[in-house]
């Protein structure tokens, strides 16, 4: 009977001890779920790519290096039709005001790429709305046009970073799809990475001043079109309002469900 009773008293204790750590498990869940959706609530996203029923694509271009290749840049993308978003870093205007302005007679959109390309996580507010203003007006000068749209340099961003670009009257835009061009990647190569991720809505990452990126534009802009997507600016890819970026970067319609 003396070790049967033991048994028993052992036996109830593992139970109430599983019971207790499965209980605590339950509430340990559900902390951390309600602090990811506080996270997921409260952290500021930039767009990294709209959720849309047309079938187009913003290409994009950043400008931080050399000019050499605008030319071909442009002449390619007027065999195309086709406009895109060039991004552009300060210091980049400053040293070819002429690139700048053949981008912009040429129709193209122009974002702000800050203006010494800094790494802007480290930098206060007010310096980050330092450089977005001092390329902001160095754009203006030679275009005549104010700049809405804004990309960190190395595509760093933080809620101080997005915060400053709102103030500045800028949206924050990111990529969903990187050609990995200024890694020195054929054209072919580009397209191999991008090809099966392709998708309405999707904004494509591409920079000037690279080994082949301007060689490899026409036949990347031809697969795009070849799959029927419609190549277009940023401007003509997001929404001004009603919206929100959900967690993952997807610029989408607020509707009721969402309120």
């Amino acid at each position: 009977m003396f070790v049967i009773f033991h048994k028993t008293k052992i036996h109830s204790y593992c139970i109430s001890l599983a019971i207790v750590i499965f209980l605590f498990g339950i509430a340990f869940l559900k902390t951390q779920e309600q602090s990811v959706q506080t996270v997921a609530a409260t952290k500021q996203l930039p767009i990294y790519s709209v959720a849309t029923q047309e079938k187009k694509i913003a290409f994009t271009m950043n400008c931080a290096w050399e000019a050499d290749d605008i030319d071909s840049i442009l002449q390619t993308l007027a065999k195309h039709n086709t406009h895109i978003t060039f991004f552009l870093v300060g210091d980049f205007v400053t040293k070819y005001p002429e690139a700048v302005k053949k981008i912009a007679e040429a129709g193209h959109e122009i974002g702000n790429h800050s203006n010494s390309h800094p790494h802007v996580n480290n930098l206060s507010l007010e310096k980050n709305r330092e450089e977005i203003q001092k390329c902001s007006e160095k754009i203006q000068q030679i275009t005549g046009k104010k700049t809405t749209l804004f990309r960190g340099p190395y595509g760093e961003y933080n809620d101080t970073v997005i915060q400053a670009a709102k103030s500045q009257n800028h949206t924050t835009i990111q990529w969903n799809l990187d050609t990995l061009d200024y890694s020195g990647l054929t054209g072919e190569e580009m397209w191999k990475r991008i090809e099966s991720k392709l998708q309405a809505g999707s904004i494509v990452l591409s920079h000037s001043g690279t080994k082949h990126t301007a060689d490899s534009l026409d036949m990347l802009l031809s697969k795009i079109e070849q799959k029927g997507f419609a190549i277009v600016k940023v401007s003509d890819l997001i929404y001004n309002e009603n919206y929100y970026i959900d967690v993952n970067g997807v610029q989408r319609i607020q509707n009721k469900t969402n309120e």
